[in-house]
């Protein structure tokens, strides 16, 4: 059932609720004078916002008596909201070395869904998701590129059918563990060595225990139709609600694409699927070296890689496909566009270009530079890159769709360690100062239903994303005018400002601007939805 749809029902109970008159009790913190943005979508009020527990248990547009709380915060002047869900960040085996996940937490940001992609589950997920102390909610995925690699190891080949059912049976395991359901990385070897079948197979198996699918799609660029038709296949062949992460047009080829990927998504849902998509407010993406080649050249691992560069014939045809990745999919003629993030065979150019890298080398900016320099670099580990490959027309199209929600695709970053993506830092508040409040795209109202009870939904969560009588305490509080990120690519490490209250299950994790240093955050767990019978 599309998103909306599950929202409409309870927009006016939320409104009555909210308007009812506060019984006589304490309450543990009193949230005074606020102007309340719902998460539903509806017009903002002023309201006072009551918490006991892990709850809100009053709101009201008349006021409520300071003296019946034990903690009163002034929020005059303040939006009130839902605490943002991110519905994709790279954390799900790094939460106890960042359990503040500070970076996210200074955006609003109260949830994160755990999206796998090409990254590594922990296992057993259950063991790992109950042993965590942190201050967001996190919720984790099954993982296709760990379960493949299982089985399968880095092997370009499909699964016979016995190994087929060892990696069904993983995926079963895993959503008994709790998962939401499965992440594929279908961009990323050795995920992409899979034929669409072996994902619908795992994808059933999520299907049946009331999981949803989350793929990066395979291919962002020239294949971006091609891909976005394979998740809608996915989805209807599984049975399973689908979502795109991260949907972009990369390439200056592809670019006005959206308009077409978007109409294949309504079209989805006039049809009875349910697909919904989510993405970040930049136009540059972030990921390894490894997508600048043939995904066929990386099968097998470094060892394989370079017996294939040094075959003459190889490295030609490798060096004819890595022409039209260069030109097409990626960068064009320009490889200034193509920022280091982490090089690790020369960290003295991490957050310099690859124009840079060929300049102290007396190359020109030019693709066959940039292809030699690729090779070479690959060959001594490689790097990950940023890659300014998009246009901001796509990204405003994408993020005013009826169905699109909001992610950072982000890292947990040690403050001044290592070049990350300014997106780890600042994406939710660059949604509501950029194309809030500067651009007028998005209304503050509509915004924040993308950010709160949209994804909460999606996820199966009745009790999160709105404020609400009843509902999770998980609230943040900020300035319209002022919130803002500060991130950029060449000065990552720059928190967002704005966010002056945010509360986890009704305990303070951001008071008067300051982390408290308190994790009273929970493991999401599935299922999403009603498991079939």
């Amino acid at each position: 059932m599309p998103v909306r749809t599950l929202i409409a029902p309870l927009v006016s109970a939320l409104l009555l609720s909210a308007a009812a008159p506060a019984g006589a009790q304490t309450y543990d913190i009193l949230l005074k004078g606020g102007t309340v943005v719902d998460g539903t979508g509806a017009p903002r009020y002023q309201a006072d916002v009551a918490i006991t527990g892990d709850r809100i248990v009053a709101v009201s547009r008349e006021g409520i008596a300071e003296e019946r709380a034990r903690v009163v915060i002034d929020v005059g002047g303040r939006a009130v909201t839902p605490g943002f869900i991110d519905n994709h960040a790279h954390v799900q085996t790094s939460v106890h070395e960042y359990p503040l996940m500070e970076n996210f937490i200074r955006q609003g940001v109260t949830t994160i869904v755990a999206g796998l992609h090409s990254g590594d589950q922990p296992w057993p997920l259950d063991e790992y998701a109950s042993s965590l102390e942190m201050a967001p909610n996190v919720g984790f995925f099954a993982g296709h590129t760990w379960t493949r690699k299982q089985v399968l190891g880095m092997e370009n080949r499909a699964p016979t059918p016995e190994e087929l059912e060892r990696m069904k049976a993983l995926v079963d395991q895993t959503m008994r563990q709790g998962a939401l359901g499965l992440s594929t990385g279908l961009l990323y070897v050795p995920a992409n060595f899979a034929e669409t079948e072996e994902v619908i197979e795992l994808a059933r198996v999520a299907a049946a225990h009331g999981g949803v699918y989350v793929s990066h799609m395979r291919n962002e660029a020239s294949g971006l139709l091609e891909s976005v038709a394979e998740v809608i296949r996915i989805a209807d062949e599984a049975g399973i609600p689908a979502q795109i992460n991260h949907h972009k047009a990369t390439g200056a080829g592809q670019w006005g694409w959206s308009e077409r990927t978007l109409a294949m998504i309504d079209s989805a849902n006039a049809a009875g699927l349910s697909i919904t998509h989510d993405l970040y407010p930049y136009t540059a993406s972030s990921t390894s070296s490894a997508v600048l080649f043939p995904q066929w050249a990386l099968a097998g691992g470094p060892e394989a890689f370079a017996e294939r560069v040094a075959d003459p014939d190889t490295r030609a045809r490798m060096e004819e496909e890595m022409w039209r990745i260069f030109e097409v999919d990626r960068v064009g003629h320009d490889i200034s566009r193509i920022q280091f993030r982490v090089l690790p065979s020369d960290p003295a150019y991490d957050g310099r270009t690859l124009a840079d890298y060929a300049a102290d080398r007396g190359l020109p900016n030019s693709i066959e530079a940039g292809i030699a320099l690729a090779i070479e670099l690959q060959l001594h580990g490689g790097f990950s890159a940023i890659y300014h490959s998009m246009d901001e027309g796509d990204v405003i199209r994408i993020m005013q769709h009826p169905l699109a929600m909001f992610e950072t695709d982000g890292d947990p970053v040690g403050y001044g360690v290592g070049f990350p993506h300014p997106r780890s830092y600042g994406s939710f508040a660059r949604v509501l100062a950029r194309y809030v409040r500067e651009l007028g795209v998005l209304s503050l109202e509509e915004a924040v239903r993308k950010m709160t009870s949209m994804p909460a939904l999606w996820l199966g969560r009745t009790d999160m994303g709105v404020i609400a009588p009843g509902m999770r305490a998980d609230i943040a509080v900020f300035d319209p005018e002022t919130i803002a990120d500060r991130a950029t690519y060449t000065d990552p490490h720059q928190f967002s400002v704005g966010v002056e209250q945010l509360l986890v299950n009704g305990v303070p994790v951001i008071r008067n601007g300051a982390v408290t240093g308190d994790k009273p955050g929970r493991w999401i767990r599935g299922p999403v939805r009603r498991p079939a019978s």
